[in-house]
């Protein structure tokens, strides 16, 4: 791994050998860069084909019904295989070489259980052992059966009694290794067929093609762009942690739907001991108003049921009583319905509201030691919420209110706590494997850089546990933040968005509803519905000098962002913790997110 007192961690292509811990260390091989990777992934295109996809398992589908391993053999390139099957699901790698001896395939049958989709790399040497024809013939019958080849003609003939979906390539280099895993999830094409006869099972002619339908994974010349005119962004990453505006940082690109710059600078913290990965998992903050409440409420009304139209009191019972029986849910979105930015949080909680254990009548985990009490939301918060005065309605002031009422409203329509709805309809579906609340329900908190040390209330380093202490109240599910999330999973959702609404085959909102909501909707500020958007004022430079009107997006308090830009076909993610170990405003100050931005559409306008 390449490393400087920063913690930089290699580009996407570089480092895909070092995802992957769980199978067979191979030595390093020479991965090309630049052009000559653009030049040798299109040889790889050009000698892949797909073979016996007529039940189109390929690409795969129903990412959250499947449990995937991954078995290698002799497969050299096995770590880059797997680090891309990665990408786009959890999959679990097996070495198939530990299964000989007094062990033999049968054992790694009965090790893939709980698996019901085995991707199984082959090379022809591999051919030589006798139980691989068995192992897929017992499993194809009840289990998914995936076969990448790679080697020779004499390989397929091999394979003459296979039923399952072949995914063959010729050529056995690093490139075809990303290419074949990428095609099976659909990040690339299939696009060949055979051009001569190996036997009757595999004749010229032969061959399934497919589309591309999720993210790729790439170099920055396949969208055009010059490697060298991105190396900007190191220089700026550093300066925000020389400058302590953030222990650390995660950066990602996506340009035409692929993913051309991937990098980690830094530390979790300012005691260097645990590097930034790309794969760490950030609390997002205020971009949960988008990434949850917003993309639900835009399913809702995609479906016919929130009516923009509209108001609190058709969807919230206790607000019938209240000032905010009449507000429409439009206003409510544009941050225009006259709330107030926030509620009373830690100041107003009684010493009878909370303990340092759990139990029954203390069940709301707020951090390790600080519970509240049963129904101290329902008791005390959403009615103070409810009560809290109108100010300034019809004007733009940002409110968290807004989306702590629209969680409510939406969970009114679907009977459905939000952490799960938007799990079950979208981060499972789209194969986002970190996204979600309560991260430490299902990682450990190494993953996470930490936030605040918060010695005021909650006594402890905020790792794993919601920064802003409302959601932090709330148990960690709060319509306006708690979300967390990798930067790969953040591509993903946006990535969705900017296809107006469709990937991975499956259509989550219709183009119009996208349109609508990531417009700008409002006559007094730049707002669209939930999203935040590009600022007409030139000298305010928001979201960055460059970005066109089109831009839509939205920051979050703990130093992160997600902008969007279809003009040119973008997706910008930048991650940090600036708020450990407290809240400064260096990263802002500073202007690291914008200038980040900026140096992304120099590259693009600049070209190769």
């Amino acid at each position: 791994m390449i490393k400087s007192k920063w913690g930089l961690v290699p580009a996407v292509l570089l480092g895909f050998a070092l995802f992957n811990t769980a199978c067979a260390q191979i030595p390093p091989v020479a991965i090309p860069t630049g052009q000559a990777y653009v030049n040798e992934e299109q040889q790889v295109e050009h000698s892949t084909v797909l073979f016996n996809n007529s039940k189109y398992l390929i690409p795969l589908q129903n990412l959250e019904q499947l449990k995937i391993a991954s078995v290698h053999f002799s497969n050299r390139y096995a770590t880059a295989f797997d680090s891309l099957l990665n990408k786009y699901s959890k999959v679990d790698a097996f070495d198939g070489n530990a299964y000989s001896g007094a062990k033999n395939l049968n054992d790694l049958s009965a090790d893939l259980k709980w698996y019901n989709t085995i991707i199984l790399q082959l090379s022809d040497a591999d051919m030589s052992n006798p139980q691989i024809m068995d192992f897929i013939s017992s499993n194809q019958k009840l289990k998914n059966v995936i076969v990448a080849a790679f080697g020779g003609g004499g390989l397929l003939t091999k394979l003459n009694n296979v039923s399952v979906p072949i995914m063959w390539t010729e050529r056995a280099t690093p490139v075809s290794a990303f290419y074949s895993a990428q095609a099976i999830f659909g990040g690339l094409p299939v696009t060949q067929k055979l051009t001569r006869t190996y036997s009757p099972q595999f004749a010229s002619g032969m061959g399934f093609i497919t589309n591309k339908v999720r993210l790729q994974y790439t170099v920055p010349e396949d969208a055009g762009i010059s490697t060298a005119s991105l190396t900007g962004i190191d220089a700026i990453a550093r300066e925000a942690i020389t400058e302590h505006a953030t222990p650390g940082c995660v950066v990602l690109v996506a340009k035409d739907g692929k993913v051309i710059f991937n990098k980690a600078y830094g530390y979790h913290t300012y005691e260097n001991t645990i590097p930034d990965n790309i794969t760490d998992i950030f609390d997002l903050a205020s971009m949960t108003k988008i990434t949850a409440t917003t993309v639900e409420a835009m399913k809702l009304t995609d479906e016919g049921k929130l009516n923009l139209e509209g108001t609190i009191g058709d969807y919230i019972p206790l607000a019938r009583k209240s000032n905010k029986n009449n507000i429409q849910i439009r206003e409510v979105l544009m941050h225009q319905a006259g709330l107030i930015p926030d509620i009373k949080t830690f100041e107003k909680v009684k010493p009878s509201d909370h303990s340092t254990d759990s139990s029954a009548a203390y069940p709301v985990r707020v951090s390790d030691h600080y519970f509240l009490r049963k129904d101290y939301f329902k008791d005390v918060m959403l009615p103070d919420m409810l009560n809290s005065p109108i100010k300034t309605p019809g004007q733009y002031v940002y409110s968290d209110i807004s989306m702590l009422l629209m969680k409510e409203v939406v969970e009114s329509i679907t009977s459905i706590p939000e952490n799960e709805y938007v799990q079950q309809q979208f981060y499972g579906p789209l194969g986002m494997k970190t996204a979600g609340f309560l991260p430490l329900h299902r990682f450990s908190a190494d993953r996470i850089p930490p936030t605040e040390n918060d010695q005021e209330y909650r006594q402890s380093l905020l790792d794993g546990y919601v920064h802003d202490p409302t959601a932090a109240m709330m148990g960690g599910v709060a319509g306006h933040a708690g979300l967390f999330a990798s930067a790969n999973d953040v591509a993903i959702l946006y990535q969705m968005l900017l296809n107006r609404g469709t990937y991975g085959g499956v259509q989550y909102f219709k183009p119009e509803v996208v349109d609508l909501f990531t417009s700008k909707q409002s006559a007094v500020s730049r707002r669209g519905l939930g999203f935040d958007r590009w600022d007409p004022i030139a000298d305010r430079h928001y979201p960055s000098k460059l970005a066109s009107p089109q831009t839509y997006g939205h920051t979050g308090f703990t130093g992160t962002c997600i902008w969007v830009d279809p003009k040119y076909n973008l997706v910008y993610v930048f991650l940090s913790n600036r708020v450990h170990p407290n809240a400064g405003n260096k990263l802002g100050s500073l202007n690291i997110r914008p200038r980040i931005q900026d140096v992304v559409y120099e590259a693009i306008n600049k070209g190769i």
